[in-house]
């Protein structure tokens, strides 16, 4: 199971992933464990963000003793400890013979809930990371062994209160990934609030996020909750967190070591229980590096950062994305709710396992979609593909190597790179170097359009 220690836990002891060669290979978790005194065979080890104490069965650690209320205490894990609440007992508890409403309790300390003495450890445990068995996870599809890794951890993670950043590029399903989380954590019955911080003018920011009180500024005639305040009690995603301005990014570090927000012309600071969620096409670290996103803020979100592998690095799995589609799809159900179409033709499939995507899972749905939209019989054939599709470069015939000088994975690069500079040059000038357009056709993110043509140096002609 890995190594276990419950008798330490320091500032730096949070749940964290070990990559070696670009991949997860340990987990380390925090845990706390509570055990009985005078019971031995009373005691628990928990990862979860609240931990739950009494007499009835619902909560995490059972006491059947009468001087334990039914519902006496929690213990909740947070960034800065671990903190013990009573839940209005009966007969008090206690942290080291001094009885408290809330406190934080340190590691070797003694709780007594009633007449009940627990010895109450922190630490950490680090665990293997193994690819799960199953092929997919909630809305996640993914027989490749990088995806059943990323299963694996999420189930490993989702009970936890742990802030994560999703890494990965435009289309790769980092939103997926986060609402899965939040669907497996205690939290699934709360909200999960998503918020789009490359999508809203920065002037808005502010009040998007943290709300405003009425008068603040000019139109603010009410008073209007952030969404950070509406996440409380559940999940806040913050999406394209790499995009957010340098005046914005002191205000989210102090909400995130806080929990708290002061709306926008407001005095007072208001407690909000959320879990933070962060994703970016962005590589933070470079950001970081050059000046544009700070570093207090990158450690505080990457307290565990998440790699969404691209699709062009798991083409193995299209085929069963498309089946995933075609079934969960509500675009592919005629009025009696039966499915229009039931498949894709092996000529088709070979032409979409073939294509890159520089949209990746995003983009392939968009063509399943349309195919649908196209098609006339049961079956999606390559003319309902867009035609970029089918006009895609033939792949490398199996066995024979692209470039024989070179390892296979910089051949493959190299080979990747050829089709996406041509297949992005080739729309340009078929729509007259109009970006917004050429995206559209793509059906890419605009954004991502820019990156690969300052990737590949494409510029307009007459520049």
């Amino acid at each position: 199971m890995g190594e276990k220690s419950y008798q330490h836990l320091t500032a730096s002891g949070k749940t964290h992933l070990t990559y070696i060669g670009g991949r997860p290979k340990k987990l380390r978790l925090r845990r706390c464990r509570l055990r009985a005194l005078d019971l031995p065979d009373l005691e628990g080890a928990f990862d979860a963000e609240s931990i739950c104490v009494g007499s009835l069965e619902s909560n995490d650690l059972t006491i059947s003793d009468p001087s334990v209320s039914r519902r006496h205490c929690k213990i909740l894990q947070e960034d800065e400890g671990y903190l013990v609440i009573d839940s209005d007992s009966t007969n008090g508890t206690f942290v080291d013979g001094v009885r408290v409403r809330e406190a934080y309790i340190m590691p070797g300390a003694s709780l007594r809930v009633g007449n009940i003495e627990l010895r109450f450890e922190a630490g950490e445990e680090e665990v293997d990371v193994e690819p799960a068995r199953e092929e997919s996870l909630g809305d996640l599809v993914g027989a490749d062994v990088k995806m059943r890794e990323l299963f694996s951890i999420i189930r490993k993670i989702a009970s936890t209160r742990t802030t994560v950043v999703i890494q990965g590029e435009t289309g790769v399903g980092k939103d997926v990934v986060a609402r899965t989380i939040h669907e497996l954590s205690p939290r699934r019955t709360g909200p999960f609030v998503v918020f789009d911080c490359g999508a809203v003018p920065p002037n808005l920011i502010e009040s998007e996020l943290f709300g405003h009180e009425k008068g603040s500024f000019t139109g603010a005639i009410t008073m209007r909750r952030g969404l950070a305040e509406t996440a409380h009690g559940g999940t806040l995603f913050l999406d394209e967190v790499g995009e957010l301005s340098a005046e914005l990014q002191p205000k989210l570090l102090r909400f995130l070591e806080r929990r708290e927000i002061r709306r926008v012309g407001g005095v007072s600071p208001i407690k909000v229980d959320v879990r933070v969620l962060a994703a970016t096409n962005r590589n933070l670290e470079e950001e970081v590096c050059a000046g544009r996103f700070r570093e207090d803020l990158y450690y505080r979100l990457s307290v565990l950062r998440l790699d969404v592998p691209p699709l062009r690095d798991r083409s193995g799995d299209i085929p069963r994305l498309v089946k995933h589609f075609l079934t969960k799809g509500a675009f592919n159900r005629g009025d009696d709710g039966k499915l229009r179409v039931k498949g894709v033709t092996q000529e088709a499939m070979d032409l979409l396992r073939r294509f890159s995507w520089p949209g990746n899972v995003r983009q392939l749905l968009n063509v399943v979609e349309r195919g649908c939209s196209f098609s006339n019989n049961r079956m999606i054939t390559p003319e309902e593909l867009p035609e970029y599709i089918n006009r895609c470069p033939e792949a490398p015939q199996k066995g024979r190597p692209v470039i024989k000088e070179l390892p296979y994975k910089k051949a493959k690069q190299r080979f990747l790179d050829g089709f996406e500079k041509e297949y992005i040059a080739g729309l340009l000038e078929e729509n007259e170097w109009n970006v917004s357009k050429a995206a559209r056709e793509a059906e890419i993110d605009r954004k991502y359009f820019r990156k690969l043509m300052n990737k590949h140096g494409l510029k307009r002609p007459s520049d």
